[in-house]
């Protein structure tokens, strides 16, 4: 499977934010959409990622006072990305490795959508169960 087909089956919908914004509102948005990560853009450019963990690490580091910093001063600058043609196996080495649960997906220097850890999560289960009922299927007929 690939990160093009996982992204037609979720959306390619990404929520994000600009690095002058204040850390509270980046938070707010997590929260509301339950969702671990916003991509920092300025116009269509990719500027970082803030994820969960980020947030965690500066108030943990520097306090609550954070929270009215610039995301620009959080967020996470060097951003590992994907291409919609990577396999779901090549992206899931590229997130254990570097030890993170987001991926922007990037063609052409454009953001088209955003991959999560959860959402490898769900396309696997998806093809395990297909593959169950195909052998159970097979089983049946024989």
């Amino acid at each position: 499977m690939t990160v093009r087909a996982i992204l037609e089956s979720k959306g390619r919908y990404i929520h994000t934010v600009e690095a002058d914004a204040r850390l509270a509102v980046a938070v707010k948005t997590l929260a509301e959409r339950r969702i671990g990560a916003v991509l920092v853009m300025n116009g269509a450019r990719l500027e970082g990622i803030l994820s969960e963990r980020d947030v965690v690490r500066v108030l943990a580091e520097r306090g609550a006072a954070m929270l009215d910093a610039p995301v620009g001063t959080v967020m996470t600058r060097d951003v590992m990305t994907c291409r919609q043609d990577d396999t779901v196996g090549q992206i899931m080495e590229r997130m254990t490795a570097g030890k993170f649960r987001h991926l922007p997906v990037m063609e052409q220097d454009r953001v088209v959508g955003l991959i999560s850890i959860g959402d490898i999560v769900k396309s696997r289960l998806t093809e395990y169960e297909h593959e169950q009922q195909a052998l159970h299927d097979y089983i049946k007929s024989a």
